[in-house]
């Protein structure tokens, strides 16, 4: 084995260090510096704006980073990777012909592909085996991206890369994908997915990263994610639905970072859920139902960003660039096992 070769083979799947992405006078992306591991199914969330597209133009080769920073994928570049056959992407739209079957335009991924697998064998992987005699053009949107899901892996690589993958899927479909993408995980491939249902991220990641204006806000396992917000979500009912005035009493309470309101039930997130529920009672309040839980995933994405914005305000206000602050997590590289 030529010494390239044993390089590729022990490199980290994916290395991003110090890239980032200007276009005119936006930075879209600043010196993300983050390693994915061989077999890791990692999640990539964050806001509108918050880089995403951008850090998978970089992993791609579609884009190149600014100067002095660098992406690799298996010791080697993101293009070279690609051409290898190395790598599996399904992108939210496009990619698709029309006028052909769902079989004919698999088997030609598959034919393409320089390590391709039998038609058949992507097919029943991907769930297209029933439709596979329909007419790409008459599928749903659920099914186009079964389709797109079937391209990224036509072939035998080592890292899929997936954008909102089950957008149009009804909830049975997307439970079917899951399974179809653990079972690719399972196998030794690496999986980073950018979706906008944080419970699939809950759900199927070892590993989550959190941009947030272009930097990378957080990095660790679901379980840290929740345990970075530092916050607990306290949820009651009230016998009245609330006004103006007590909506604006409850955001005022000490450690409270967000109210929602659903008539008479109210779920609120706290830093200090002992200070909230004392002086909720405090407030002359009686609720009912009161229950205390831990965060789920997309209420500590929430509070986290949600810091963010109001340390990049403080920072706005005293002259400061506005960036939010350095990766909560910055030292973990490797999956948290669930």
């Amino acid at each position: 084995m030529t010494s390239s070769h044993t390089t590729a083979a022990t490199a980290p799947a994916v290395e991003f260090a110090d890239a980032g992405k200007t276009y005119g006078t936006v930075k879209a992306l600043s010196g993300l510096s983050v390693t994915l591991h061989p077999g890791e199914t990692v999640a990539l969330l964050g806001p509108n704006g918050a880089g995403k597209s951008t850090t998978l133009d970089l992993l791609l080769g579609l884009r190149n980073p600014d100067p002095g920073g660098t992406v690799r994928l298996f010791g080697t570049s993101p293009r070279q990777a690609v051409t290898e056959g190395r790598v599996g992407a399904m992108l939210q739209s496009g990619g698709l012909m029309d006028g052909v079957r769902v079989r004919e335009l698999v088997a030609l991924a598959c034919d393409l592909h320089p390590r391709g697998h039998p038609v058949g064998q992507v097919l029943e992987e991907a769930g297209l085996t029933d439709i596979a005699d329909r007419m790409v053009g008459k599928l749903s949107g659920g099914q186009e991206q079964r389709v797109r899901f079937a391209l990224a892996i036509a072939g035998a690589g080592d890292l899929i890369v997936l954008d909102e993958p089950t957008t149009g899927m009804d909830v049975s479909a997307r439970r079917d994908f899951w399974t179809a993408m653990r079972a690719q995980a399972a196998q030794g491939r690496t999986v980073l997915f950018a979706t906008h249902y944080l419970e699939e991220a809950d759900e199927a990641a070892d590993r989550v990263l959190v941009l947030h204006r272009g930097r990378l806000l957080a990095d660790g396992s679901a379980a840290d994610i929740k345990a970075m917000a530092g916050a607990r979500r306290i949820g009651f009912s009230l016998g009245a639905v609330p006004d103006g005035r007590l909506e604006a009493a409850l955001r005022g309470l000490p450690g409270v970072s967000g109210v929602e309101l659903a008539g008479s039930a109210v779920r609120m997130r706290s830093a200090d859920a002992d200070a909230t529920v004392h002086a909720l009672y405090q407030l002359g309040l009686y609720p009912r139902d009161l229950e205390v839980t831990g965060l789920g995933l997309e209420q500590a994405f929430l509070t986290l960003t949600h810091r963010a914005e109001q340390h990049g305000a403080a920072g706005a206000a005293h002259g400061a660039s506005g960036a939010p602050e350095a990766p909560a997590h910055p030292s973990h590289q490797k999956a948290t096992t669930k």
